[in-house]
């Protein structure tokens, strides 16, 4: 007993350690060639060599059985058994065989195949073996023809036990329901892709499902007079195979309640060359119906994706389509059969019946149409306006629009386009308000310079008033000489002729009044209003001649102005007469602090030199009594004076001046006790 019992043991063993097999296995006929993968005949081998290898433990088996098995080694023998057994009835695939009727390149059966077995294979918790058959039955004409295809059949998956049988489309479900019987008469069945007119429900057994299609042909007429109203004709393509003159005869019944709005030609009788010809000529207001087309009039098969699209390559109207997979091909779109959705509904069925539901305990709904999928290339190819799309329409294949490509690169363009053309508003902007700054500067200089004009001429005025008994005391000592000068020329004419003395009284009288004369015009000059001049000018000269006029006031004081003035120096650009009364006031303000100080025997001292700066500097010297910090933070401050009944605006005035031309006015104290104020004036440049 206990040797059958380790060869079983030992065969397990061998099952669990041989390769799995694989997840899907496809077996294809096409025309009669029947292809099939190794992976069965494989397992075979693996099967013989494990039944060898147990087959020569037996002796050793028999051996150890002789050396005395214990009860707990045969139990946990038989633990080991159960284990193994479990493993290899898990790893038992379901094999399930897909038939088709036209090919696998037939749409759209293939497409509805194609989206079964991927459901199904994803969705499946078990292995899956999947036998596909292509039996090219839906072309032939006589049943009897049908027969060889039955034997090839069986004779292949003899001995094999199918857990489902699943015919695509109506050609596929009928040759299966005939040949039921010889074939697999206990395997359940799910029919797939077949429409509801096709597949009464009194053909099904109870372990028979089906996953129908429920086509309301009407709505794709509706469709095109919806988006296309001035339509006159419309051209149907249906090919002439069995199945298609089925449903030529279904899309003429119910198409005949449009009869009377357009016409409608049915290209059914003639070849694709012909069909192809026709809708190259057809008339604006037409549209082409393109249903299903697997073999022509003159009985040539086709692949409808490539029959479609050479179609679209001529046509000179709109193509509409009857599925789901003639989108993109060159149909405007609409209400489409839903071969995605059959795959799915097809592989929930299937799972149901692979697990243990009887397949006439499980109904699926009818798949019809979903919302409106519409092309949206063949939208703008022929012009029709998404505005009248049913509400709900989905639109594939929309190009993106160049913002939605570059969307990004658009918002980052027009920022830096919006950011410049900021910049240059901004900059324009700005140099516009400068401009009109620099203009209300420059009227504002005007008005300075003239108000500065008028107060340093009503300065000039003033100081000349102040000055008024030095200049009558200055200009009455000329007119008492020249009235001496003539009394004595004119006894001299009276007595005896002296001709050179008398020329010596007429020089002297000429010098006098010279001298009155250049004293009246210097007062003459600073007491005239004039626009200021710019002009270059001798500053040692200007200096010289205001020191003059500070010399008539000194006159009867213990005052003296001692000048120097150095030798050729260069010219500056300014207004003579304005630089002049600066250096009068300068002057004067030191003679008023020495007077006010009652300083005996001071001196003022004035004087004009070059420096490395480029520049004219001009001095005065005192030694009164100098000025406090306190004062001297304020001294140039308009209305401001240390003198108890000074104006204030001297100082001011003369540093306003100074500043126009391009200078500085600054104070120091004086070494020697006073103080010293400096000017500078810059050089005239060659070419200013």
């Amino acid at each position: 007993m206990i040797a059958p019992f380790v060869e079983k043991i030992s065969a397990a063993k061998c099952a669990a350690s041989a390769p799995r097999k694989p997840r899907v296995r496809r077996a294809h006929h096409t025309r009669g060639a029947w292809h099939r993968g190794s992976a069965a005949s494989g397992g075979r081998k693996r099967t013989q060599s494990c039944s060898n290898a147990a087959a020569g433990r037996r002796g050793s088996q028999l051996e150890l059985g002789r050396l005395g098995m214990t009860r707990t080694s045969i139990v946990l023998w038989s633990v080991v058994f159960l284990i193994f057994a479990t493993v290899g009835a898990a790893a038992e695939p379901r094999r399930v065989l897909i038939v088709h009727a036209f090919g696998h390149a037939y749409s759209p059966w293939s497409d509805m195949a194609g989206s079964f077995r991927a459901e199904l294979i994803k969705r499946s918790p078990e292995p899956i073996d999947l036998y596909e058959v292509s039996l090219d039955t839906a072309r032939v004409q006589d049943p009897e023809d049908e027969g060889p295809f039955v034997e090839y059949i069986r004779a292949i998956l003899l001995g094999r036990k199918l857990d489902l049988i699943v015919p695509v489309g109506a050609p596929a479900a009928f040759f299966m329901q005939r040949y039921r019987q010889r074939l697999f008469p206990t395997t359940p069945m799910l029919i797939v892709g077949a429409d509801v007119r096709r597949i009464p429900s009194t053909t099904l057994t109870e372990k028979d499902a089906a996953v129908l299609l429920d086509l309301d042909l009407p709505a794709y007429l509706k469709n095109v007079l919806h988006l296309r109203p001035e339509t006159t004709d419309i051209a149907v393509v249906v090919g002439n195979s069995p199945v298609e003159r089925f449903w030529t005869s279904e899309l003429h019944r119910d198409f005949q309640p449009f009869a009377d709005r357009v016409n409608i030609t049915w290209f059914n009788d003639l070849t694709l060359g012909e069909m192809l010809k026709r809708a190259a000529t057809m008339p604006p207001q037409s549209v082409i119906f393109w249903f299903l087309l697997s073999e022509d009039a003159a009985g040539v098969p086709y692949s409808e994706d490539r029959a479609l699209e050479a179609m679209r390559q001529v046509a000179v109207v709109p193509i509409f389509g009857m599925g789901d997979y003639q989108l993109g091909r060159g149909i405007v779109g609409g209400p489409l059969m839903q071969t995605s959705v059959l795959g799915r509904e097809a592989a929930e069925a299937g799972l149901r019946i692979l697990g243990g539901e009887m397949g006439g305990g499980i109904n699926p709904p009818l798949v019809g149409f979903g919302a409106p999928v519409y092309d949206w290339r063949e939208l703008q190819r022929w012009k029709i306006e998404e505005a009248l799309l049913p509400h709900g329409s989905i639109v594939q294949f929309r190009q993106p629009t160049v913002w939605q490509q570059y969307r990004w690169q658009i918002i980052v363009a027009l920022a830096v386009v919006l950011f410049q053309a900021t910049l240059i508003a901004g900059l324009l902007f700005e140099r516009q308000a400068r401009k009109r700054a620099a203009e209300q500067a420059g009227k504002a200089r005007m008005e300075t310079g003239r108000y500065r004009e008028n107060l340093a001429h009503l300065v000039r005025v003033h100081t000349v008033g102040e000055m008024s008994t030095a200049i009558a005391h200055e200009v009455n000592q000329p007119l008492v000489a020249i009235k001496n000068y003539a009394l004595a020329a004119r006894r001299r004419l009276a007595g005896v002729m002296d001709a050179a003395k008398v020329e010596e009284l007429l020089d002297k009288i000429e010098a006098q009044a010279s001298r009155a004369g250049n004293v009246l015009q210097s007062l003459r000059a600073m007491v005239k209003k004039h626009d200021p001049e710019t002009t270059e000018i001798e500053v040692g000269e200007l200096v010289a001649d205001a020191v003059k006029l500070v010399e008539m006031e000194i006159r009867n004081v213990n005052i003296r102005v001692e000048s120097a003035i150095s030798p050729d120096l260069p010219r500056v650009f300014g207004d003579g007469i304005q630089i002049q009364q600066v250096v009068l006031n300068l002057t004067r303000n030191a003679i008023e602090a020495i007077e006010e100080a009652g300083i005996a025997n001071s001196v003022i001292k004035v004087g004009v030199v070059a420096t490395a700066e480029n520049e004219i500097a001009v001095s005065v010297a005192d030694s009164g009594p100098g000025i406090s910090p306190e004062d001297a933070e304020h001294i140039f401050d308009p209305f401001y004076s240390t003198k108890g009944g000074g104006l204030g605006v001297g100082l001011s005035i003369s540093r306003a001046i100074v500043e126009a031309h391009g200078g500085r006015l600054s104070l120091a104290p004086n070494k020697g006790g006073g103080c010293v104020f400096q000017f500078t004036l810059p050089v005239a440049n060659e070419g200013n």
